[in-house]
C-alpha cells in the first residue's frame, strides 16, 4: 500500500508527531509512506525520509492555488493508494486540491479534536460542511471527538470510526531532575494557546502556592500566549516559582522528574501528554473535557469539572499530601495495554483497506 500523510506543519508538535511516529511503523510493515506538510516550519520533526513541503501561505489558506496545485503534482508523481490529513488545515489544503485538479484518491481526515468548538457561525458550519462532504472516511481520536463531530455533521456517521493515538513501544526516558529537590514540581506541557487554558493554570497556581510555598510550576512549550503569560506571571511576583523551559526535544524527560502533571485545558481531543504521564508514572489532573474522561478517571487519576478551579487544587493538593500510587499503577497498566503504537498503527491499516474497497 502506498500512503501519503499530510501534516500542517514541520514541527514537533503532538499531531505531526504522532503522524510521523505513524508513518515510520507503516513503513516497518512493508509499506511505501511519505510526508508532506502544508508550511514549512522549522524543520524540528525527526523522520527516516524527507519530508516535502507545499510551501503553503497561512495568510491565503482559503485561495492557495499554488500550493494545491503542488500538492497534485506530488500526488501524480507517488500515486498513494490513500492520503491521510493529520488535523490543522491539512483537509482543507487536500479537499481543494482534489476539487480543482481532478485527482481521485480517497481522503482519510485525523480528527484530533472537537471540531465543533471553533464553529461559531452558520459561515464557519457551511465551509466545513463542504469539505467533509467530499471526505472519504474520518478517524476520530476519541469517542467524544466522535460524538461532536457527528452531531454537527450526520452524514458523517457511517464513515467514522474511532482510533487513538499511543506511544512509541521503544520509548526510552532520562528522567530530569528538578531543583530544588525537597519541592513539589508541577509540570504543564503544551503550546501557549487559548485551548491550553495557561491563564487559569497560573490562577491555580497562585492559589495554591499561597498555601503551599515549597510548590514549583514548569511550563514546557512555546506559542503565541507565552508572552501575555510571562507578563501575568510577573505581576502575580511568581518568577520564582514558575519556570518557562519553552520548546523541548523530549518532554518525557521532563514529566518523569515532575511531581504531578496538569492540564486545565478548555478544548481536547485525546491528549498524549496525558498519556506519556501515565506511562511515565506521574500522576494527573485534569479538567473533565473531549475525550479526557475516556483515560482519566478515579482509578487512573484526577478528573475535575471543566473551570473549577477549586477542586483542581484540591486535586493537586491531595497528591502533594500522599503519592497516589494505586492510581499511577492502574494507569500505566491501562497504556501499556491499550496504548501502544504498533497496536495502533494496525487499526489504522485496517481503516485504509475498508476505505479503498469502498472507492
Amino acid at each position: 500500500m502506498k500512503i501519503l500523510h499530510l501534516i500542517h506543519t514541520n514541527q514537533r508538535r503532538g499531531a505531526e508527531i504522532f503522524a510521523v511516529q505513524l508513518s515510520e511503523i507503516q513503513q516497518r510493515y512493508g509499506h511505501e509512506v511519505k510526508i508532506v506538510s502544508v508550511y514549512t516550519g522549522n524543520d524540528s520533526l525527526k523522520t527516516i525520509s524527507k519530508i516535502e513541503t507545499l510551501c503553503g501561505s497561512f495568510n491565503s489558506r482559503f485561495y492557495d492555488i499554488k500550493a494545491w496545485y503542488r500538492l497534485s503534482r506530488i500526488i501524480k508523481k507517488f500515486d498513494p493508494d490513500v492520503i491521510q490529513a493529520n488535523a490543522g488545515d491539512t483537509l482543507k489544503y487536500a479537499i481543494f486540491s482534489k476539487f480543482f485538479f481532478f485527482w481521485k484518491v480517497p481522503i482519510v481526515f485525523r480528527n484530533a479534536s472537537e471540531i465543533g468548538r471553533y464553529l461559531n457561525s452558520n459561515l464557519q458550519k457551511n465551509y466545513n460542511s463542504f469539505l467533509f462532504k467530499r471526505t472519504d472516511y474520518i478517524i476520530s481520536v476519541s469517542n467524544a471527538s466522535k460524538k461532536d463531530i457527528i452531531s454537527r455533521f450526520p452524514y458523517l456517521k457511517e464513515r467514522t470510526v474511532v482510533i487513538p493515538i499511543g506511544l512509541q513501544n521503544n520509548t526510552s526516558i532520562k528522567k530530569v531532575y528538578f531543583e530544588p529537590k525537597e519541592a513539589f514540581h508541577i509540570i504543564h506541557v503544551g503550546g501557549f494557546t487559548f485551548e491550553k487554558n495557561h491563564e487559569a493554570l497560573i490562577e491555580i497556581f497562585e492559589g495554591l502556592h499561597r498555601n503551599n510555598p515549597n510548590t514549583y510550576l514548569h511550563l514546557i512549550g512555546d506559542g503565541p500566549l507565552r508572552s501575555s503569560i510571562e507578563t501575568m506571571v510577573g505581576n502575580a511576583r511568581l518568577e520564582k516559582f514558575v519556570n518557562f523551559h519553552g520548546f523541548v526535544d523530549n518532554p518525557l524527560n521532563y514529566v518523569s522528574g515532575a511531581n504531578v502533571l496538569v492540564l486545565p485545558s478548555k478544548i481536547e481531543g485525546l491528549p498524549g501528554v496525558i498519556l506519556e504521564a501515565m506511562f511515565c508514572k506521574t500522576p494527573v489532573v485534569a479538567y473533565d473535557v473531549g475525550g479526557i474522561s475516556e483515560i482519566v478517571n478515579s482509578k487512573t487519576g484526577f478528573l475535575v469539572s471543566k473551570d473549577d478551579v477549586e477542586e483542581f487544587k484540591n486535586a493537586i493538593v491531595k497528591v502533594l499530601e500522599a503519592f497516589p500510587k494505586q492510581k499511577v499503577s492502574v494507569a500505566y497498566e491501562m497504556v501499556t495495554s491499550n496504548f501502544m503504537n504498533e497496536n495502533i498503527a494496525k487499526k489504522f491499516l485496517q481503516s485504509y483497506d475498508t476505505i479503498i474497497r469502498k472507492t
